[in-house]
């Protein structure tokens, strides 16, 4: 019965829905075969004043990025849509107080094809080839670098095909990231390491949109890369136009374990299960990590939060002993834009957290990160943040303050303390008293100012400087670093934590 929840929720609640344009929809898809299906795919870029809001309504589900924008016309076809634009990326960072930044810029050209075929295919492919310094300011997150000689080579693939054969379904492949939630920060699935392989299918109806998201992960080096793969369910359920709430679930494994050599696992792959009885049912002790998240939006202001839970035993909880294995973080943010005249503006305000030893398991292949970096928040676990936002705009002109203090617990006497989620939990040093800041303990304060310039209002094209200030609050000691350069606005390129 627990596998096939969703279609009972599909034949209960899908029949006679009314879409945002006053559109009558059946309760199958393909019902109604003159309506244009496909909307091109939204850039993964982070919220910017410029952004088109989203209207209020019981059928956008903005928290699962990037967001489909299907556009449903009657009897109007989109038709056939081609463009291909180059793509710059030019940087060059300079931190006079840190001596370990060896010739930090970054290089690469390439080039970026977007096209819409037939009103329901979406194909996006982006390249870009180039060389890096040696700083680890710049090293770029791509899914492909090697060395040659003395110089450090990457190629930066993004693609991403989308089908939507009707106004329900969605079916996505591609090399990219994908993104969930409202926050700067995601404690679900993030997008500031390297991107992966992924297949994905959306399925949306009534106030509904579920989503199953195959991932292809990998870790070691180009020499000795070890495969793992992570399978994610999420659904998303509006029961007011102003009011979201969501739910995720995803799992962690090896194709090779202990027992056998399984592959990407087939009952992972059944988009109607539960992973934590399936996990029981195979006997096996992959990683599963199951969430909550909710939004409230009024006007142009959103309030939102997220709750993650790895393990925990309630018991221990009560009795707020600091159990090394209640494992769980959370997220709290507010965010939104206003307007001056010509000038626009948006703001956030965010707090997240992660107790010690949340996303780590026995060893790498089944901890919650890909290729050195983790899937969730940038920072691991044993951390607390607060973090504020503004951003200003006006025409082709830009600026942004990112602005946060961070606390940190780290390793110390060899003993893992919950901090770096590639460390196994067994070498930790003690069962209880385990809480956020244990081990070394480290504050930060981050201050990152940037001014931008776009040139030409219809190319994706941005001319940026960048000041970073680091304040090491146990060193008493502060880090600055200037970085300039021009660059394509395709993703994300992160340099805030």
């Amino acid at each position: 019965m627990v596998r096939y929840w969703y279609i009972l929720l599909l034949m209960a609640f899908g029949a006679n829905a009314q879409d945002s344009n006053g559109l009558r929809i059946s309760k199958f898809p393909g019902s109604n075969p003159k309506i244009s299906n496909q909307g091109k795919v939204a850039l993964l870029f982070e919220d910017l004043p410029t952004d088109e809001l989203e209207n209020l309504s019981v059928k956008r589900h903005t928290s699962l990025k990037p967001i489909i924008r299907q556009a449903l016309r009657p009897y109007q076809k989109v038709g056939e849509k081609h463009e291909l634009l180059g793509i710059v990326d030019l940087n060059y960072f300079n931190a006079p107080s840190t001596a370990q930044e060896n010739n930090p810029y970054r290089t690469g050209v390439g080039l970026l094809y977007e096209g819409n075929y037939n009103n329901n295919l979406y194909v996006r492919c982006a390249a870009t080839q180039g060389i890096f310094g040696t700083g680890s300011g710049y090293q770029p997150k791509s899914y492909f670098t090697w060395r040659s000689g003395k110089t450090n080579l990457y190629t930066d693939v993004r693609s991403r095909v989308s089908f939507t054969p009707n106004h329900i379904f969605n079916f996505q492949v591609g090399l990219d990231h994908n993104f969930i939630g409202e926050g700067s920060r995601s404690m679900f699935l993030n997008d500031y390491g390297k991107p992966y392989p992924f297949g994905m299918a959306r399925a949306r109806f009534w106030r509904l949109e579920y989503s199953v998201l195959y991932q292809f992960l990998r870790e070691g080096t180009h020499q000795n890369w070890n495969g793992k793969f992570a399978s994610s369910h999420h659904i998303s359920f509006n029961p007011a136009p102003w009011f979201n709430i969501g739910l995720f679930e995803s799992v962690v494994f090896e194709p090779k374990d202990t027992l056998l050599n399984r592959g990407f696992d087939a009952e992972y792959l059944n988009p109607f299960v539960f992973y934590r009885p399936q996990e029981y049912s195979l006997g096996s002790s992959d990683n599963v990590l199951i969430g909550i998240e909710a939004s409230v939006k009024w006007k142009r202001h959103t309030a939102y939060f997220q709750f993650i839970l790895d393990e925990f035993l309630l018991a221990e909880i009560r009795a707020k002993n600091g159990w090394w294995a209640n494992k769980f973080g959370g997220q709290l943010g507010i965010k939104g834009r206003f307007k001056k005249g010509q000038h626009l503006f948006f703001y956030r305000l965010e707090s997240n957290f992660a107790r010690p030893f949340t996303y780590s398991h026995l060893q790498n292949g089944l901890n919650y990160g890909n290729q050195g970096v983790p899937l969730a928040h940038i920072y691991g676990a044993n951390f607390a943040e607060v973090l504020v936002e503004l951003k200003w705009n006006r025409k082709k002109f830009g600026a942004k303050l990112f602005a946060n203090y961070s606390l940190h617990g780290s390793d110390k006497n060899d003993f893992n303390y919950g901090a770096d989620i590639y460390q196994p939990y067994i070498n930790r040093p003690y069962e209880f008293g385990h809480f956020i800041g244990n081990g070394i303990q480290k504050n930060f304060a981050r201050v990152q100012l940037t001014a931008n310039y776009i040139p030409w209002k219809s190319y994706p094209v941005q001319v940026f400087a960048e000041n970073l200030f680091l304040y090491n609050v146990q060193e008493a000691k502060t880090y600055t670093a200037i970085v300039i350069g021009i660059r394509s606005q395709l993703w994300n390129d992160y340099r805030n934590y």
